[in-house]
């Protein structure tokens, strides 16, 4: 049975998922979620497969109205959750009653928070994603009144004894701080920079206030370019550091566009963007060199803790009587019956 929810104060928020991943051969951004393993974990708490529609929250206080009993989890950056007025924990399942407002408020510590919805939401989609994309104009931000179709109703679950909370998954929490270290990889034109590539891992750096979905801005110590020859425009990943000028680096986040002409200093890894994705202005933040193999391990051991989270959440949903939908296949383009 479907119902639906009704935006009372927006704040930041946008209906995403986790990307477009056909859009770059077309010359569009992946976007999607920028803190990618906190959109899956909500997700999976939820019940639902990984790439499914949820809001992402930046910064701003957020409040909604379920018009009918509903799932949610809540993750990402540290903050105060409530539904009905009474406190509710993050990355854990909670039960939403007809009638109850959910609020989340006082994200400070981080930037980015995650809402899904068992079941999921509706959502316009290009090409296969509801990915918002700013360049095209494309997506859905949450306003003042906007009306979300949920796909499914969840009757009330509480624990009957003394109310004690009733999931308890063992999901580890990330770090979020005002200190923060990101991993990277050598990017394609390290060379260029002799001896002073190293500055990148002695220097620390603050995030500027002119960062965004599309790239951070960050201030400090740079490299320098020995070679001043000119860089032909060419594809360049998610997660380039680039040294455009001398004053600023910029690491390209999910909305890059998917050409750029500025040297590749470095390339961060998929868990440091993770990290970046909750980088608040003024925050600072160091890089550390890894390799492309310890890169990849470290990836593949966050993947194995988010499926050990849903093999539990399958587990205790399964004796609640609480249908979830299976994880057919990896993504980036996932499917189910």
């Amino acid at each position: 049975m479907s119902g639906h929810i009704l935006i009372q104060q927006p704040g930041n928020a946008v209906v995403t998922d986790l990307g477009r991943f056909r859009g770059p051969r077309f010359g569009l951004p992946v976007n999607g979620a920028l803190d990618q393993y906190s959109a899956r974990a909500a997700n999976i708490l939820a019940g639902n497969l990984d790439n499914d529609p949820l809001v992402e929250i930046t910064a701003l206080d957020f409040r909604m109205k379920a018009h009918s009993d509903i799932l949610i989890a809540v993750t990402g950056a540290p903050l105060t959750l409530t539904v009905g007025g009474r406190p509710c924990s993050q990355w854990e399942p909670v039960s939403v009653r007809a009638g109850e407002t959910v609020a989340i408020r006082g994200i400070n510590r981080g930037l980015r928070a995650y809402l899904a919805v068992h079941g999921s939401v509706e959502a316009p989609t290009l090409l296969g994603s509801c990915a918002p994309d700013t360049v095209v104009g494309f997506g859905l931000q949450l306003k003042e009144g906007t009306t979300l179709l949920t796909r499914r109703s969840v009757g009330p679950v509480r624990q009957p004894y003394f109310d004690l909370p009733l999931f308890r998954l063992g999901l580890e929490r990330p770090n979020m701080g005002q200190e923060l270290m990101v991993d990277v990889t050598d990017g394609p034109d390290v060379a260029e920079f002799g001896d002073s590539a190293e500055l990148l891992f002695t220097s620390e750096y603050a995030v500027s206030g002119r960062s965004n979905h599309i790239g951070l801005r960050l201030g400090g110590e740079l490299p320098e370019r020995t070679s001043n020859g000119e860089v032909l425009s060419r594809g360049v990943p998610v997660g380039a550091v680039e040294v455009p000028s001398r004053e600023e680096l910029l690491v390209l986040h999910r909305g890059r566009g998917v050409t750029a002409g500025y040297p590749v200093l470095a390339v961060v890894t998929s868990n440091g963007l993770d990290v970046l994705a909750q980088a608040r202005p003024g925050d600072k933040v160091h890089f550390r060199k890894t390799t492309v193999a310890e890169a990849t391990s470290a990836h593949r051991r966050s993947r194995a803790q988010l499926e050990t989270l849903r093999e539990s959440v399958n587990t205790v949903f399964g004796l609640l009587g609480i249908g979830c939908r299976p994880q057919w296949q990896d993504l980036p383009v996932a499917a189910c019956s």
